[in-house]
């Protein structure tokens, strides 16, 4: 298959999106997948963007770039094709997936202003106010990113998107957006406290920029986030269990009942498996197998078993560590063999989540 026939099946699979709109009303506030906006080809931005990603070395020079289209950096090939983030019709297919998979809320992985991907979250922010699905942000560690460049980043994000309907807004705590942070660790707790805590005097608390601030748990030694950096939440991002003590799942109860302890938020990460071989060949030992979609169900039920706030899902479309639940396809290049989602059909990740999403919810409304 080659490049004009992908685009061909962008086409097609966003029309078959497009014909039969998900319905959006009833969707969780409480399930955000996380969303990456940074994929790019030939035809939508003149040359190939990630889906290229480099082979990574643990010693000496990288072995070289995947040569798209047949080579990517990924052990899965997308249904709708080596796509653009950038490609309107692309943003509207993937809602519809969102939506069907029962979530309401993107977690837009944000890399700064005037980033490549911030046009993404542009056609993103204008897609998903049409449909009612909401939006939020999840701050990544940017070269030179410090609280202080955070806390101009909530003022440039909450800026420009305040007046979208599509920002997401926590109607139970003052109507704030949210912001999750990606190794919020790298930052000293001090600077934190310096922008979070109430009592400094550069805080955003009861200013315009005001927002709910979601650090990443990793470890024990992450709680200084909240009682001194003026965190008000944590999540675990990482769909490999036992990779950390905050993505192994025995230990959210525990992580639960120490947040809600503060009047914190604890949002545990879920996911369907990880496998990032294509690009760091050498990381075999946090390799976990899908297990014909098992794997996703007892991390998504372990979640709900915590009685979190939140489920976040990682990830809609991190292709290159393979913790995807967009639909992929079986694909054959050569002597490249991708993985599919088998017995699950292309699109099963979505279903699954789907009904964990409902059970979520229910559950979620026997405590109210």
């Amino acid at each position: 298959m080659r490049t004009g026939q992908f685009f061909a099946l962008i086409s097609l699979v966003t029309i078959l999106c497009s014909s039969s709109p998900a319905e959006t009303e009833g969707l969780s506030q409480r399930v955000h997948v996380h969303y990456y906006g940074w994929y790019g080809n030939p035809e939508t931005n003149g040359h190939w963007s990630h889906w290229d990603h480099a082979v990574t070395s643990k010693s000496g020079p990288p072995p070289g770039n995947h040569k798209p289209p047949e080579d990517i950096g990924s052990p899965f090939y997308p249904q709708l094709g080596l796509y653009s983030s950038q490609d309107p019709d692309t943003l509207k297919a993937h809602l519809e997936m969102i939506a069907k998979a029962g979530i309401g809320v993107v977690n837009f992985s944000w890399w700064g202003p005037g980033n490549a991907d911030d046009r993404a979250l542009e056609l993103l922010f204008a897609e998903a106010a049409k449909k009612g699905m909401k939006v939020n942000f999840h701050i990544e560690p940017y070269p030179g990113r410090s609280a202080e460049s955070v806390k101009e980043n909530l003022g440039y994000l909450i800026d420009k998107f305040k007046g979208s309907p599509a920002l997401y807004r926590d109607a139970d705590r003052d109507h704030l957006p949210m912001f999750y942070v990606y190794d919020s660790y790298l930052i000293p707790t001090e600077e934190w406290g310096s922008i979070l805590r109430s009592d400094s005097p550069n805080t955003i608390r009861g200013t315009e920029h005001d927002a709910i601030m979601i650090a990443l748990y990793v470890n024990q030694k992450d709680k200084r986030l909240l009682t001194e950096g003026g965190f008000d939440g944590v999540y675990t991002y990482f769909a490999t269990k036992g990779f950390t003590e905050g993505s192994t799942p025995e230990n959210w109860k525990e992580v639960r009942d120490w947040t809600r302890s503060l009047g914190k938020l604890f949002i545990p990460s879920v996911g369907p498996g990880y496998d990032d071989l294509p690009i760091r060949p050498w990381n075999k030992k946090n390799y976990r197998e899908r297990e014909g979609g098992d794997y996703y169900s007892t991390m998504f039920e372990s979640a709900i078993e915590a009685r979190p706030d939140f489920i976040s899902v990682t990830s809609f479309n991190e292709w290159h560590e393979g913790t995807q639940i967009e639909p992929a396809v079986p694909a054959k290049y050569g002597e490249r063999q991708y993985r599919d989602y088998l017995p699950l059909k292309p699109d099963g990740y979505l279903d699954l989540s789907h009904k964990w999403v409902k059970e979520f919810e229910a559950v979620q409304a026997e405590e109210q």
